[in-house]
C-alpha cells in the first residue's frame, strides 16, 4: 500500500505578510482540495464550536479560511457539530446555536450558515451502515452531515481525559453521532430516569421503540423498564428538563473502536478531506468548560485525505515536542515516583488510552498509518 499524503505548514509569519489564515488556504489548496467537485454541491464542514467557558477551541478565522476556499470552488458550504449527549450549553440545537454565536461563529464573521446536524432535539439522525464493522451495524448520524455531498473536517488537535487526544477521527466519529449515537458509542448500559427532575411529558416514550419505557399514572413519573431497554439512547434527546441520563461505562478501548467505526461510517462512499490544527493542545476535551494551560506547545497546521494518517502525523508530532512547563503534563512528570510512559497523552492523563483508536480504524480500512509528511513553506 502506498504511503498516505499528509501536508505540513508551520505557524510561523512575516511582519506584514499573510496571516496564518491565509497560510491556511495555501495549505489545503497544496493538499489537493481543489480535486474534489464541489460546483452546485452541499458540503459540510465539521468542527467543535467550544463549550461556553473554553477559549481553546479554534477561533472562527479558520473556519471562514476554509469556506473561502470552498467558496472559490464553487461549492454550498455549512459549517455543522451535533449536540452533546451530556446537559450542557450544547444538548440542544438552540442552546447550541447561542453557543457558537458566543464563541464568534456566525453567518458573518465565517461566511456560511451554520447548521447543528442533528436537529433541534438531537434526535434527527439517520441510520448509517458501517462496512466491515465489528462494534457497530449501523451509526446513528446527524440527517444534516450525511444529506451534504462533500465532507470535511476541521480539527482542534488536543488532548483528552479518555481517548488520550482529541483529534480527526474523534471529531467525526464521536463529533458527528447523534445525541443517541453518542451514548452507544460511550455506554453498554441503560438509561436512568431521576424522577425529581421528570414532567411526565411522555415525549421520551414516544421516542421509544423498544417498549423500553413505562409511565405510571399514579405519579405522572417514567420509569425504565429493564426487561426492554436496549440502551439505544433515542430517549436521551427526547427529554427537556435533563431527566434522563446514561453511564459512561464502555471500556475506552471499546469506546475507542466505536469512535473509529462511526468515523468511517461518515466518510465512506463519498468525497472527504480533513484538517487539523495542532495549536492550544490543552489537555482535555473542547468540551469542558475550562481549558487549562496547553500541554505541548503550537505545532502546526495539518492536512489530507486521509484522517487516519492524519492523525497519526499530528501525534506524532505530539510525542516528539518537549512539554511546556506550568501544565499538568509538566506537573505529573515533576511528581515524585512518576514513571515514564514515553507518550506525552498518556503522562498527562494516565488513564486515557489513544492506540487502540488508530489500529482499529486501521483493520477497517478507514485509512493508513504509514504516511509521507509534505511540508508546504
Amino acid at each position: 500500500m502506498e504511503k498516505a499524503l499528509v501536508y505540513f505548514s508551520d505557524l510561523r509569519t512575516v511582519a506584514f505578510g499573510d496571516g496564518l489564515p491565509t497560510k491556511l488556504k495555501k495549505l489545503i489548496k497544496a493538499a489537493g482540495l481543489g480535486q474534489i467537485d464541489m460546483a452546485g454541491r452541499f458540503v459540510a464542514i465539521k468542527m467543535h464550536f467550544g463549550e461556553m467557558g473554553n477559549i481553546s477551541y479554534l477561533r472562527p478565522n479558520y473556519a471562514r479560511a476554509v469556506v473561502d476556499v470552498v467558496k472559490e470552488l464553487q461549492g454550498n458550504p455549512f459549517l455543522t457539530d451535533c449536540n452533546t449527549m451530556y446537559p450542557g450549553s450544547r444538548k440542544n440545537a438552540l442552546e447550541h446555536l447561542e453557543c457558537a454565536w458566543q464563541n464568534g461563529f456566525t453567518p458573518l464573521t465565517v461566511g456560511c450558515p451554520i447548521l447543528i446536524g442533528d436537529g433541534l432535539r438531537g434526535t434527527d439522525d439517520v441510520n448509517v451502515p458501517v462496512a466491515g464493522g465489528e462494534y457497530v451495524q449501523e451509526a446513528k448520524i446527524g440527517r444534516a452531515i450525511m444529506d451534504a455531498d462533500v465532507f470535511i473536517s476541521l480539527t482542534h488537535f488536543k488532548g483528552h481525559e479518555l481517548t488520550g487526544f482529541g483529534g480527526t477521527i474523534k471529531n467525526i466519529g464521536m463529533g458527528c453521532g447523534s445525541r443517541a449515537g453518542k451514548t452507544e458509542q460511550h455506554s453498554d448500559g441503560q438509561a436512568y430516569i431521576d424522577p425529581a427532575l421528570c414532567r411526565g411529558c411522555r415525549r421520551c416514550q414516544r421516542e421509544c421503540a423498544n417498549d423500553g419505557l413505562d409511565f405510571d399514572e399514579a405519579s405522572r413519573k417514567m420509569s425504565v423498564n429493564r426487561q426492554n431497554c436496549v440502551g439505544c439512547g433515542h430517549c436521551l434527546g427526547a427529554c427537556s428538563f435533563d431527566a434522563i441520563s446514561f453511564e459512561n461505562d464502555a471500556a475506552i478501548a471499546q469506546l475507542n473502536c466505536r469512535m473509529a467505526e462511526y468515523a468511517k461510517a461518515v466518510v465512506h462512499g463519498r468525497p472527504s478531506f480533513h484538517i487539523s490544527l495542532v495549536i492550544d493542545v490543552s489537555p482535555n476535551c473542547d468540551c469542558h468548560g475550562e481549558n487549562d494551560a496547553p500541554i505541548l506547545p503550537d505545532l502546526g497546521m495539518y492536512a489530507s485525505f486521509d484522517p487516519l494518517a492524519l492523525d497519526q502525523a499530528c501525534a506524532d508530532a505530539c510525542l516528539r515536542a518537549t512539554p511546556l512547563p506550568g501544565s499538568q503534563l509538566a506537573d505529573n512528570m515533576a511528581r515524585p515516583g512518576f514513571t515514564d510512559q514515553h507518550d506525552h497523552f498518556a503522562n498527562s492523563t494516565p488513564e486515557s488510552e489513544w492506540r487502540t483508536c488508530l489500529e482499529h480504524a486501521a483493520k477497517i480500512g478507514l485509512g493508513s498509518r504509514d504516511y509521507e509528511l509534505i511540508t508546504i513553506a
